[in-house]
């Protein structure tokens, strides 16, 4: 018997999720049927409610229904209430449906497995306080970095979200103009910079020697962020796209009890931007 999932989303046609589930169901020899579903704004409940009353076994959830998962899922995980957004959702056997969010340890394995990147002990900038930021922090903070300081254009926003997460690590917000003179051995970008090729303001010298950067975001081609951190000198330099499928990897262990090998899921979605 097949079992089926989807990703919801709006707009949702964009979604790489088919084409990496169905990498993952091949690799492992998992029946599913993985498929995208455009959801009318308003009726993220109504087809939620639909498919898994129809068998749907599992969903993972983007923008702009982060949210309305987190209110829909029965039961959450830890790291889902944390991050106060769900992009998994899970039937489980007695027939709840548990909420999760797999973006930050998605991000965290990437950086650690993939790219052989440190953050423990480490000085980490992280740009932007939006939910994509907020999703990263508690993954983020468990690999015990040196510190961790949140940049927003408004700074109430960054104070909010490092208040937030102060118990979990040092963590400190500011405004991009606070920066000046602060060095840092990791950036990560969880702006939406690259989607309308707009940095924020960032002073030159931020970068500490073999410093690395790493956008949340992914192209075909280098993102605007990436083109600064090179101008700026990092040593290395890497989109978001190992998150993307990381993140799906831990979305199929959990609806199937199996973690993938996702090196080459990355390179076959990377040959087809």
């Amino acid at each position: 018997m097949t079992d089926r999932y989807a990703v919801f989303g709006n707009p949702v046609e964009h979604s790489k999720s088919p084409q990496i589930h169905r990498a993952f169901a091949v690799q492992t020899g998992e029946a599913i049927a993985y498929d995208k579903q455009p959801v009318a704004l308003d009726g993220f409940y109504r087809a939620a409610d639909t498919f898994f009353a129809e068998g749907g076994k599992g969903l993972n959830i983007t923008v702009p229904f982060k949210q309305e998962a987190y209110g829909y899922a029965a039961r959450l995980t830890v790291r889902a209430r944390h991050a106060g957004a769900v992009n998994t959702l899970a039937m489980q056997n007695d027939g709840t449906v548990l909420g999760d969010n797999t973006d930050g340890i998605g991000m965290v394995r990437d950086i650690l497995e993939n790219l052989n990147w440190q953050i423990k002990g480490r000085k980490v900038l992280v740009l932007g306080a939006g939910g994509a930021v907020r999703g990263i922090l508690e993954p983020l903070l468990e690999q015990l970095p040196q510190h961790v300081v949140i940049a927003n254009r408004t700074l109430a926003k960054a104070l909010q979200l490092a208040k937030g997460f102060a118990e979990m690590g040092y963590l400190l917000g500011c405004d991009y103009e606070m920066l000046e003179g602060q060095q840092f051995d990791l950036i990560i970008n969880g702006t939406s910079a690259s989607l309308s090729a707009q940095l924020p303001p960032l002073p030159d010298g931020l970068l500490a020697g073999q410093a690395c950067c790493y956008d949340m975001m992914y192209a075909a081609q280098p993102t605007v962020f990436m083109i600064w951190a090179k101008q700026q000198g990092a040593t290395s330099i890497t989109d978001g796209l190992g998150m993307l499928v990381e993140q799906a990897a831990e979305s199929f262990r959990l609806w199937r009890g199996i973690s993938p090998n996702t090196a080459p899921v990355i390179a076959e979605i990377r040959q087809s931007l």
